[in-house]
């Protein structure tokens, strides 16, 4: 692959994870609830660490037109948030509520982050670039995951307040 898309790639991915965070702060700042503003916080701190991570592989692949290998036992970190998805937490998001809303449109962000690093990984011949697209990927899949688990709660919710259960 050409230097230029590579670093094209890299500055999507950096752009995307800058969305995401932009997101999940702006939600944590509108969040009346301190489990739901600390759950979101946390995201948008993740987010943040993608970053840094991308903008130093960005820096690294300039300089030496490789990627550098990535220390994932140093950056297992990813347990992060599901330590507070808590059952408090799964109440406190409203299901009609902004947080719900939030929930639904971060999984559509998730599952884009989690598309493009596949996909990067899949066709990246330099080990170190798929290590790196592999465990991001890996990552966004750890965020989809529990923000799936918020919304089928959320569902629940309204089933249950509506005395409406589809089976």
């Amino acid at each position: 692959m050409s230097e230029d898309r590579t670093l094209d790639i890299l500055k999507n991915a950096i752009l995307l994870e800058r969305r995401g965070n932009a997101f999940y702060s702006k939600v944590a700042a509108g969040a009346e609830d301190d489990a739901v503003k600390r759950f979101f916080t946390l995201m948008a701190d993740e987010e943040t660490l993608h970053i840094q991570i991308l903008s130093d592989q960005f820096k690294f692949y300039q300089e030496a037109k490789s990627f550098k290998s990535i220390d994932e036992e140093a950056l297992n970190t990813r347990a992060m948030a599901d330590q507070i998805l808590t059952d408090e937490l799964k109440q406190k998001i409203g299901a009609a509520g902004f947080e719900a809303a939030a929930v639904a449109a971060a999984m559509a962000m998730e599952k884009s982050a989690i598309e493009l690093y596949a996909q990067r990984a899949s066709t990246a011949a330099d080990p170190d670039e798929k290590n790196l697209y592999t465990w991001l990927a890996d990552w966004e899949g750890t965020h989809l995951d529990f923000l799936a688990t918020l919304d089928r709660k959320i569902r629940e919710n309204i089933w249950f307040d509506n005395s409406f259960w589809p089976f």
